[in-house]
């Protein structure tokens, strides 16, 4: 039977709170992993946030974690006040976890001692050494380059930075360790920065910066950091036990090919995964809830060139035969030392600060879980695991893992860096047998059944906007790493060496030859390409339809971050159900009319072939270089095909339109400029513009635009998004990016707006009426499409239409008992009922009159039925 950690988590959110703890004597971990809020202590502003920009949400603390289940305070955004449910969802919005809590570890020789500071270790309860500051000084910083005019932007690095500061320097109320040790603090400040994006290619990552002070007046020596991570891959996690079943490894390398070559990347990932991905399972709900999916982590900024690295992973309990991890041999391996007794009957859970150390500087590589039965009792590196719980081990188990790097020093006032890469991969599993069919006596077969492609082609990307590849950060020459790929060589000679006769130089004459840089020149970036900031967009409702106007002033003036060049190409706009990106539907496109130049390359390889080599024509430039004049309107781009090329002495292309050409507003897209008359503003800068190129609430008159979104059902509500998007970057083999569908959204029922409901005298609407419980609400979609991991019984909803924009809702019983009170003032015409009473009771069946009384005193009085 799997027993795994018991870890309680505290809550409410930013509070400044007194500590009172309990020093423990024994692991705190018992068969069941705990889910619940507890309350901790202490004098700091506590705050915590969501990474939700991209496709991986995850919750960011300012206590040295991440993730939500070791944050002392409310699981709930420091910045907007939405619930942070889940410490790390993936995709958003799927309800599926893949993590449980994650920190920040840094240990030191200081003086004669050996001091280990750490955010969580994932055991000891209660037990957080960093802390941030007081309020206001300690309060968590968001960023964003998304909007160059607001405050956020400056500094910005992502579309989402969050920065934070905390120290170790907080002994009052943290409970001694296992052993009986208080805490004594390295006197360190850590100052956190992450990032997330939207974008196509950097959607699955985050980004963290950690910058760490040494505050004390003594030298920190042989410094060792690392990042913990316990992932908990599942659904339901708690009441599922879904968390008992992970797995977990190291990718070193995985291949990849440029330009026809092979070759093989170092990766370096420390990786865990649900063991099957859930794949045809059937949870107590009904459903499947499948999480095929992958994490990894990745350092990819350390202090130094050369340190020794450490991935160690193991299984905590209060069983010590089952508190298990792989432990080399005594006088093996890379330390060659004795074997260490943690001295707690375990091999896994390194208790206190000398055995934490000791992981941390192991520099031990684990062998992946996978391969735990297959340890041999003569294996001459690994000490031969208990049989009788390996093969448990093995087909996956409540693991977590922890990779380390060092030595180094820090001395008084010194700062040094550390950067890394949390990565999500899609689709790890594809076979639902693969784990029942392989593990735990086939671990290579099961590995030729899961698939690291993603993750790796995250990570790749996450380490590019890292340290751009071929950009030369500090003007040094140095422009980073080169492949040379080479095809179709051929031996020239070989000769034999004088030195060794039977060694030979062999000399090859290239064919075709290319380079391309594949790492950055080792000093951070934090940068990547990206599309032009979304439009500014407000919705009016109207009757059966939504009238959506936006501004594109910063989409269609905005430099491109990494290429420095303005690369808008147009607009999207989608319309949903719900707020899942999946949901969303093109309703329009609006894009300039250009056209892509292909231009055949007979070394192309692996074959010949057409290439895109330059950004996109506009239709006026093609007619100077290649029309009989600059106002040769007879000149059609398109007349030129594959088949059918344009052929020049040295060359020969055709041309493609840039997306869909959708340029004429109002003709070949419903998208129409307000003013179409508007000439170009005399200034960007809607101060300086003159008052007849602004709106009445000031913005530039040219770049506003309008589309009506008609036939729309009027009882739900609709989700819109306003994207903008580029045409992408040829040089770097990038496709036309786009902002998120879900970065740029607003709601709203296509009823009347409140001047229609005036000007028609229309009264106030109440719907379903009646409610019917066998009514099938919420299967056709009418109710909790955005609640869907909610039980039936909170989904429901009774809504009022043709509201006043401010206004009081009561509903009571034919006795006159008040049952509900709702205050409306969002400015709009509708609010809905959760038909829950002010006693957070269900309602039942019965006969309710509800009254509406309007801010300036109108009064209406309805009757509503309830059969439940």
């Amino acid at each position: 039977m799997k027993r795994t950690l018991m870890a309680t988590v505290a809550a409410f959110l930013c509070l400044y709170l007194t500590a009172t703890t309990t020093a423990r004597t024994a692991p705190d971990v018992s068969g069941a992993k705990d889910y619940t809020i507890g309350r901790a202590a202490a004098s700091p502003v506590y705050c915590l946030a969501a990474h939700r920009i991209g496709r991986m949400e995850l919750a960011i603390a300012n206590n040295g974690t991440f993730g939500n289940y070791y944050f002392p305070g409310n699981s709930q955004d420091w910045f907007t006040g939405q619930p942070i449910p889940l410490a790390c969802q993936y995709p958003k919005n799927s309800n599926i976890q893949y993590m449980y809590g994650g920190a920040f570890w840094i240990g030191a020789v200081v003086g004669r001692d050996t001091l280990v500071s750490f955010g969580a270790d994932g055991w000891t309860r209660g037990r957080r050494e960093f802390h941030p500051d007081e309020a206001p000084f300690g309060e968590m910083i968001y960023r964003s380059i998304t909007d160059p005019t607001a405050p956020e932007f400056e500094n910005a690095v992502s579309e989402e930075d969050y920065v934070c500061a905390y120290t170790d320097t907080l002994t009052n109320g943290v409970p001694n360790d296992f052993f009986g040790r208080a805490h004594i603090p390295l006197n360190i400040e850590v100052t956190q920065s992450s990032f997330a994006w939207s974008y196509s290619y950097a959607e699955d990552f985050v980004l963290f910066d950690y910058q760490i002070r040494n505050s004390g007046t003594r030298l920190l020596e042989n410094v060792y950091m690392g990042i913990y991570v316990d992932a908990d891959v599942c659904f339901d996690c708690q009441n599922s036990l879904g968390y008992a079943d992970d797995i977990c490894g190291f990718l070193h390398t995985y291949p990849s090919n440029y330009g026809g070559c092979d070759y093989l990347d170092t990766v370096n990932l420390a990786w865990i995964a649900d063991d099957d991905g859930d794949l045809g399972r059937i949870f107590n709900d009904g459903g499947e809830h499948p999480c095929p999916h992958i994490t990894g982590t990745r350092i990819v900024r350390t202090p130094a060139d050369s340190l020794d690295v450490s991935f160690n992973w193991w299984i905590s309990n209060v069983d010590a035969s089952q508190d298990f991890g792989p432990r080399e041999r005594a006088f093996v391996g890379r330390l060659q030392e004795d074997f260490r007794d943690f001295r707690t009957g375990g091999l896994g859970t390194p208790e206190g600060d000398v055995n934490k150390y000791y992981t941390m500087r192991n520099q031990e590589f684990d062998y992946d879980q996978a391969y735990a039965a297959q340890i041999q009792p003569n294996d001459s590196l690994w000490l031969y695991p208990d049989q009788s719980f390996a093969p448990d081990v093995a087909d996956g188990f409540d693991t977590r893992y922890f990779l380390s790097f060092g030595p180094f020093d820090i001395r008084p006032g010194q700062t040094l860096p550390i950067s890394f890469a949390y990565v999500a991969g899609e689709d790890f599993h594809t076979d639902e047998n693969n784990a029942a069919n392989n593990l735990p006596d086939n671990p290579d077969q099961y590995y030729a059944g899961v698939d690291f492609s993603d993750l790796a082609l995250n990570y790749t990307w996450a380490s590019w906007v890292y340290d751009n590849p071929g950009v030369d950060t500090d003007g040094d020459g140095d422009s980073g790493k080169v492949r040379i790929c080479c095809l179709d060589s051929i031996i020239a000679s070989i000769d034999t060496l004088s030195v060794d006769p039977l060694q030979t130089d062999t000399l090859w004459t290239a064919g075709e030859c290319e380079p391309y840089f594949y790492e950055g020149d080792g000093i951070p970036d934090f940068r990547g390409a990206a599309p032009p900031p979304p439009p500014d967009f407000w919705l009016t409702a109207n009757a059966g339809s939504i009238t959506v106007r936006f501004n594109g002033l910063f989409s269609e003036t905005s430099f491109d971050v990494f290429s420095h060049t303005i690369d808008f190409e147009g607009y999207r706009v989608y319309l949903a159900r719900d707020e899942r990106a999946s949901s969303y539907s093109l309703v329009a496109s609006y894009d300039r009319e250009n056209y892509n130049k292909m231009v055949y390359n007979p070394n192309r390889r692996p074959e010949a072939g057409y290439e895109l080599l330059d950004v996109p024509f506009t239709v006026d430039s093609l007619r100077c270089l290649y029309g009989d004049s600059c106002g040769d309107m007879n000149f059609d781009p398109l007349a030129y095909t594959p088949g059918t090329p344009y052929i020049m002495p040295d060359s020969q292309f055709y041309f493609e339109a840039q997306d869909y050409n959708a340029s004429e507003l109002g003709v070949n897209t419903p998208i129409r400029k307000i003013y179409p008359h508007q000439p170009y503003p005399s200034s960007l800068n809607p101060d300086s513009a003159r008052p007849d190129e602004l709106t009445e609430d000031g913005y530039l008159r040219y770049f506003e635009y309008e589309i009506v979104i008609e036939d729309l059902l009027a009882t739900v509500p609709f989700w819109v998004a306003v994207t903008a998007f580029d045409y992408g970057s040829p040089e770097s083999g990038l496709a036309s990016l786009e902002t998120s569908v879900t970065a740029n959204t607003s709601t709203t029922y296509a009823q009347p707006g409140w001047d229609e409901v005036q000007q028609g005298a229309m009264e106030v609407i109440v719907y379903p009426n009646p409610y019917l419980l066998s009514g099938g609400y919420r299967n056709d979609g009418f109710e909790g499409r955005t609640d869907q991991d909610r039980p039936p019984d909170r989904t429901r909803e009774i809504h009022f239409a043709n509201l006043a924009p401010e206004c009081t809702i009561k509903i009571f019983t034919l006795d006159g008992d008040l049952v509900r009170e709702i205050q409306h003032d969002d400015g709009t015409t509708h609010e809905t009922w959760d038909m829950i009473s002010r006693n957070t009771q269900m309602v039942v069946t019965g006969l309710y009159y509800w009254t509406v009384e309007s801010s300036f005193g109108e009064t209406q009085i309805g009757k509503l039925a309830i059969i439940m």
